[in-house]
This record gives C-alpha cells, structure tokens and sequence, in this order.
C-alpha cells in the first residue's frame, strides 16, 4: 500500500486569498504548485534517458507504460469565458507551450486521465 504524506503548505491560504481571487481558487493554485512540484520530482527520480529503448531477449523493442500529463495556463482577458477558451484554443498553442511530464508507470497501475 502506498501512502503520501505532504508537507504543510508554505504559504497560508489567506495571505494567497485577495485580489478578487476566491479561497477555492487560491486553493487550487497551491495545489497545482504542490503537484507540479511532485511531479518533477516523479519524473527526476527515473532518471530515464528520453531516448533508450529497452529490447527483450529476443531483440524486441519492450514498450513502456508512461503517465504523460500536459499542463498549461494562461491569463487572458476576454468578454466572457466561452470568449477566452476558444481564443486558447484556436491559438493551437496549448501543447506546445505546456510544461509536459512522463513518467513511466507500470502496467497494473490503476490510473485513468483526468477528463
């Protein structure tokens, strides 16, 4: 059984929450600065070469299961929500400036992506 114990956060949520941003959100960007921050941290102790390719005895490239998870963010002002996403999106930049970990998972692992 894995268990995960996390430090307190190093800012205090109140000194986050101000200047129209709401608790939850302040929440949520910590949050998000946490995970990013393990994440890093998941992908730097593989250590992996990003090009190695592991072959069976039998000379067969082995595939390998990967977590890949893109994240990005963006400040934009628009005229309403519906207005600021497609402007994201029909930038087509969202893949290319988002900060992107793989980390190689095993296959049994229960994981889904979050959708």
């Amino acid at each position: 059984m894995l268990r995960c114990f996390l430090n307190p956060l190093p800012v205090s949520i109140s000194r986050l929450n101000g200047k129209s941003q709401s608790e939850e959100h302040a929440i949520a960007n910590a949050l998000e600065q946490l995970a990013s921050q393990y994440r890093q941290i998941a992908e730097e102790l593989q250590n992996t070469d990003w090009e190695a390719v592991e072959y069976s005895a039998a000379g067969e490239p082995i595939q390998k299961r990967y977590h890949v998870i893109l994240h990005y963010e963006r400040i934009r002002k628009a005229e309403s929500k519906f207005d600021a996403l497609q402007d994201t999106l029909l930038g087509n930049t969202v893949v290319e400036n988002a900060k992107v970990n793989l980390i190689e998972i095993d296959d049994n692992l229960p994981i889904q992506p979050i959708t």
